[in-house]
């Protein structure tokens, strides 16, 4: 198949893809089918080191199937899915359970730390090694005792493994409508110092704050091997967006202030947090739609990621369109230790033909997610993959407009 008059790297070309890999890049002529691509650009999919796709346990909200394909429409190769199912994934056959799911794009299992998420009794990272797992995570149910987070990185490192870290002091959670920003980046500066003493490679996960930047930022400096994310919502909203979404602009931790999508945005920059992620988290609509104090945390984003990033980052002159492609595709793939995806001839074809001129505005109805919990509905955003290739096999992407 040829895609044909398609922008990469500044330049028009056609890429020709057989056999799963990108076969040729130039002019090319032939008897192969053509996808006009005429206004539109390659770039590379994306890896998305923080979704959550729900299922074992929770299909009401997600399953495998309709998250992976909601991330293929979003421009996704690899989703990384959190352990918080039912059963929690902290043991070798639920990993199976995962992977044998019927998936639009390549999905990797993260184990938990503690089996059930107890914050008890360690899992067994040898086997999760063994099944092809790269990273545990305690997301959803962090591990406030000291010598058992200890044991658990110096487990995690023994075992080669990617250690992420949602941070939360819960003993100075009091409200769960008022989660104050010292509940997170006290925790992200206590985890940094145990992870400091083990050499495990560490991952904070989703942060919000200008303090948890703060402290990040000083863990690199002093040669800590540690590594942040951000989401699209912590650039793009405040916490007045509560007032006017509710429930569906809940999530864990909190959307914040005007100086911490400041700090974020400036550390998106020079590197103190390297990625992007989605923290995508889809609840029933049934779910969020009872008294806040009552709701379930979590908005989907696998559809807007892309659009919100490039609008709010790229298209204002914050960060260049190759930085971006570096936090969404690069750096979380290199950092959970697979290789980022490439467009180059020889290569597997992983990419997308994305519209990067065309306004749109995002209707939650037309997201492919089983659930449309978001607080994005109805907003204005540019860029969006219109056909997403993966491993050679061609997809529309569906408008989300």
């Amino acid at each position: 198949m040829i895609y044909s008059g398609i922008l990469l790297n500044g330049e028009i070309k056609d890429i020709l893809v057989k056999d799963g890999k990108i076969k040729k890049i130039g002019n090319i002529t032939g008897r192969d089918e053509i996808i006009d691509c005429s206004g539109l650009v390659a770039l590379p999919a994306f890896t998305d080191l923080h979704v959550h796709l729900r299922e074992p346990g929770f299909e009401h909200k997600e399953t495998i199937y309709t998250g992976t394909l909601a991330a293929r429409n979003g421009g996704f190769s690899d989703v990384f899915c959190m352990p918080n199912t039912k059963p929690v994934c902290d043991s070798v056959e639920t990993v199976r359970y995962i992977l044998s799911k019927e998936a639009n794009v390549r999905v990797h299992p993260i184990g938990a730390v503690t089996k059930g998420q107890k914050c008890e009794e360690i899992c067994d990272f040898a086997s999760y090694r063994e099944e092809g797992i790269l990273a545990v995570s305690d997301d959803g149910m962090p591990v406030p005792d000291d010598e058992i987070l200890k044991k658990a990185m110096i487990s995690a490192k023994e075992n080669g493994l990617l250690f992420i870290c949602h941070c939360e002091n819960r003993s100075l959670v009091t409200d769960r409508l008022n989660i104050p920003s010292a509940a997170e980046y006290s925790d992200v500066i206590r985890v940094i110092k145990i992870a400091a003493k083990t050499g495990v490679r560490l991952h904070i996960a989703h942060v919000s704050t200008k303090e948890s930047v703060k402290a990040v930022r000083e863990a690199k400096r002093a040669g800590v091997d540690v590594t942040a994310e951000t989401c699209p919502h912590y650039f793009t909203l405040t916490a007045d967006a509560v007032k006017k979404y509710g429930a569906n602009a809940m999530m864990n931790p909190p959307l914040r202030f005007e100086d911490d999508i400041n700090a974020i945005t400036e550390a998106l920059c020079d590197g103190t947090l390297d990625m992007i992620s989605t923290d995508h988290a889809p609840h029933s609509a049934e779910e969020k739609a009872v008294e806040m104090s009552k709701a379930p945390f979590g908005i989907t984003g696998l559809e807007t990621a892309f659009p919100l990033s490039y609008t709010y980052l790229v298209k204002t002159g914050i960060i260049t369109l190759d930085r971006l492609l570096h936090l969404m595709n690069v750096a979380p793939s290199e950092r959970a230790g697979k290789e980022a995806n490439e467009i180059k001839e020889g290569k597997e074809a992983n990419f997308i033909a994305a519209d990067l001129n065309t306004p749109f505005v995002f209707n939650k109805e037309k997201s492919l997610s089983k659930s449309k919990n978001t607080p994005f509905d109805g907003m204005e955003m540019t860029g969006r993959a219109v056909y997403s290739i993966l491993k050679g096999e061609l997809y529309k992407c569906q408008q989300i407009f």
